[in-house]
């Protein structure tokens, strides 16, 4: 059996026994996500021992209902072939508790079920919450979840309790300090588990070791060698349905403050004391962070671009413009499409520009970070036809073709003294020889073992919150700056590229 998590006899430990509650188990992150990742760790053989799932929600299934669904769900997306065999042994650990997140009562009538169940295996279960629910439930089902008995302080010993919080985790840094009050109402930061699947991802796990365990690279990872970096999150798909959402959140909100600025803190940090010590991560990934320059009201127009997608084509398919789009209010100015100007102002990475887009309606969907090191000195080739030298360039590609590239300079056979630029490049499925597993397995299974290392901090996404507060002060007040337009299909407005041309740079085409 393929196994992307084993390394030869080095296994990965299973948790201990869990009592896995999903709230929203009717929704679609449950269907495409969550199920599929469970299915995949029991053919990994990563579940613990004793697991139960309770899938809850305000729909009235029955326990055959919910497995059902479920199978379904997991014939449709798990990434691998459904095992009728497998699935008969997994399935016997699936069960409903219907709820209603507002009311107590329900909750304690989901703490019977988990006890009577609990009972029937006869052992000594850990609970774990996953809210895949909309953020204004956070509050209240936490709440009830205490109030109901259902959380067990870190100090008893009894069992560990743990909540896994989806975003988006607030809407500016007062809402996020509200909620991060909230939650710690009834659960320890330490128990609090903030999810970001993209630091599920093995290409952006595979930073750290990247870099600190290649002599190669660590000494050059400095304003002395680097001279810039550009991290894009670039998607094809429009609104997917989620007009309701995204109108009222935009790109910045959506992927920047998360997904974006934990790539690029990862990316940044200093050596931590240990791997094996979520905390020590942690606390780098915030020095990153703190360390960001804060944008002056000033500057924001000349480093910042916001635009909407215009009609246009995707793949051959004409496409709606944004404004165009059902459940968009047509005087919108939500951002599709964002890049902005960063700098670290830090010993390592002072006067390095780090340029970051996302954006909607775009060629194709990819993630990348790219790291430009600076041009060796020219002298040595004049008179040979070589214009200018290219710079090496290190190409981390998280999604969707997960691989690490580096582009150097080569001679090409022949007589005559030319250079050109060759790519290095590995990909995990060739050099691995099987695909790496999907994000919410590693998060899924590190948070049943209580290992917060892949999961945000509150003072993470607070400093998050805080660096963007000044662009969205801007951008909501009496004189905000434009709002461009792209076609779909394009790879954003032509201010985008503005946006570099003052550092001689431009966007790499991807």
């Amino acid at each position: 059996m393929d196994n992307p998590f084993a390394e030869g006899e080095n296994r990965v430990i299973r948790p201990p026994a869990t009592v896995l509650v999903i709230f929203g188990a009717t929704g679609d992150l449950t269907h495409r996500k969550l199920l599929p990742a469970l299915y995949n760790l029991a053919q990994d053989e990563y579940l613990p021992g004793g697991f139960i799932v309770i899938g809850a929600a305000r729909s009235q299934l029955s326990d055959d209902d919910f497995r059902q669904k479920m199978y379904e769900s997991v014939k449709k997306f798990s990434r691998r072939t459904l095992s009728e065999d497998l699935w008969e042994n997994f399935s016997k650990n699936l069960f409903y508790q219907p709820i209603d997140g507002t009311n107590q009562a329900d909750f304690a009538r989901l703490r019977n079920r988990i006890e009577d169940l609990c009972k029937e295996r006869s052992e000594n279960f850990n609970y774990l919450y996953y809210l895949a629910v909309a953020p204004s439930n956070f509050g209240p089902i936490c709440t009830n979840l205490n109030r109901s008995g259902l959380v067990e302080s870190t100090e008893d010993g009894i069992r560990k309790t743990a909540v896994i919080i989806e975003k988006p985790f607030g809407q500016d840094l007062a809402s996020a300090i509200e909620l991060n009050h909230t939650l710690r109402g009834s659960f320890a930061e330490e128990q609090i588990f903030r999810i970001d699947h993209y630091l599920g991802k093995e290409t952006v796990q595979n930073i750290l070791v990247f870099r600190f365990a290649n002599g190669i690279f660590e000494p050059l990872w400095n304003r002395n060698y680097i001279d810039h970096i550009q991290v894009s999150v670039c998607e094809h798909l429009g609104l997917g349905g989620r007009a309701g959402y995204f109108d009222k959140t935009g790109i910045l909100r959506d992927i920047v403050q998360n997904h974006l600025l934990q790539i690029l803190a990862l990316l940044c940090i200093e050596p931590p004391i240990s791997l094996s010590d979520a905390d020590s991560i942690r606390d780098e990934k915030v020095k990153v962070l703190k360390s960001i320059r804060r944008f002056e009201e000033r500057e924001i127009e000349s480093n910042t671009v916001r635009a909407q997608y215009t009609s246009g084509s995707i793949e051959g398919e004409e496409v709606p413009g944004y404004l165009e789009e059902e459940g968009v209010a047509k005087d919108s100015t939500t951002d599709t499409y964002v890049a902005l100007n960063l700098e670290i102002d830090n010993w390592r990475w002072a006067g390095v520009p780090i340029y970051v887009r996302a954006g909607k309606r775009l060629p194709k969907r990819i993630t990348e970070i790219t790291v430009y090191f600076k041009r060796p000195p020219g002298a040595l080739f004049r008179g040979r036809q070589i214009i200018e030298l290219e710079q090496n360039i290190l190409a981390i590609q998280v999604q969707p073709k997960e691989g690490i590239s580096l582009k150097v300079s080569s001679k090409p056979p022949g007589p005559r003294m030319r250079i050109r630029p060759v790519e290095m490049d590995f990909t995990y499925d060739s050099s691995f020889g099987i695909a790496s597993p999907e994000a919410y397995e590693r998060l899924l299974l590190d948070a049943m073992k209580g290992d917060a290392t892949l999961f945000t901090r509150n003072d993470e996404i607070e400093e998050s919150w805080d660096l963007l507060a000044p662009v969205f002060n801007s951008w909501q007040g009496s004189k905000p700056p434009p709002i461009y337009t792209y076609k779909a299909g394009t790879w954003g407005p032509s201010a985008a590229a503005d946006l570099l041309r003052p550092h001689g740079h431009r966007w790499r085409r991807l």
